[in-house]
């Protein structure tokens, strides 16, 4: 049995994170142009996070946390690598590095236990998106 995270509550974290801190922005300034690589802070576009590389490279750096088996994952090491590709995914969603890591801080170890409880998330990108974000 696949253990999710609800299939609401990382889409509903992302967007009100990203709104509580886009308020004082957008209210100053109007909303920068979105595309396939910009998720819209406004309507919380969670096909931008999905399909940006620096989630592939999460996917990755999950794999490779978990190569030697559940019980020798280095989880302050994973959680502290997960940090930085989300210091540097956060320009892309025009949040700040530390923002964008404040936002996501409980992700790296839920999906920690998510793993222990079904390796088979991480037999591929689909299985370990459906296990974020809910299924598609």
């Amino acid at each position: 049995m696949t253990r999710r995270l609800p299939s609401l509550a990382l889409p509903t974290i992302l967007g009100l994170a990203a709104l509580c801190l886009a308020a004082p922005a957008l209210a100053q300034h109007p909303a920068p142009p979105t595309d396939a690589s910009h998720a819209n802070l406004q309507g919380n576009d969670e096909q931008a996070w999905i399909n940006d590389p620096h989630m592939h490279a999460w996917f990755e750096t999950t794999r490779k946390a978990f190569a030697g088996g559940p019980a020798r994952v280095d989880v302050d090491g994973y959680e502290q690598k997960s940090f930085a590709i989300f210091r540097d995914f956060a320009p892309v969603m025009h949040m700040t590095p530390e923002g964008m890591v404040d936002h996501l801080k409980l992700i790296p170890r839920q999906v920690v236990q998510i793993v222990k409880e079904d390796p088979h998330v991480l037999d591929s990108y689909d299985n370990f998106v459906a296990a974020t974000f809910g299924p598609r």
